[in-house]
């Protein structure tokens, strides 16, 4: 008898807090439905922002688009150097690097044009120094004619072991004249 009784109040405490439990049982089943039904189709559920600008190595991604040079810089190098629309590329191999560039004024720009001044790449990060190669028949990998105004040239630096990364931001420096902060494209 006693057993019963006992039984009965055990039973009766549990019936208390049944309601409570099914609601919280039915709230986590729903939002496991819901959470199916996502999954399902083609919609996603939308991650925090913190969670989704962060890169593999733990920083955040910066929601920033990277320019290559700023409108200051390019009226600055126009004006001082007498070059415009400056970029750095890799090459598909990864092995050179393409460094292009639009003369504005050839009388301010005639050490990029001049194939006896020594260019340099330099890499922020890597802490790099690249040179233009030399080829044995052909001569330093740059171009040496007379600059025109309008008109694009470019010169190629060495990158052996891929040292200088994409998206690396770089500096060219050709006889006194100085080029900071292009991107590595």
């Amino acid at each position: 008898m006693q057993r019963k009784k006992e039984y009965r109040a055990i039973v009766a405490r549990r019936a208390v807090a049944t309601p409570t439990a099914w609601l919280l049982t039915v709230a986590v089943a729903a939002a496991l439905l819901a959470s199916n039904a996502c999954a399902g189709s083609n919609v996603r559920p939308t991650a925090s922002p913190s969670a989704s600008a962060a890169t593999p190595m733990g920083r955040k991604k910066s929601p920033h688009k990277p320019e290559n040079v700023t409108l200051g810089a390019r009226k600055y190098y126009a004006a001082t150097l007498g070059v415009d629309e400056l970029t750095v590329r890799r090459t598909n191999a990864g092995n050179l690097i393409r460094f292009s560039y639009r003369v504005v004024d050839p009388g301010k720009a005639r050490s990029l044009g001049d194939r006896q001044v020594a260019a340099y790449l330099i890499g922020h990060t890597s802490r790099a120094m690249l040179q233009v190669p030399v080829m044995d028949k052909v001569g330093p990998l740059r171009q040496a004619a007379r600059l025109e105004a309008g008109k694009e040239y470019w010169m190629v630096f060495s990158n052996k072991g891929d040292v200088v990364k994409m998206g690396e931001r770089v500096s060219v420096v050709v006889g006194n004249m100085r080029v900071d902060g292009l991107r590595v494209e």
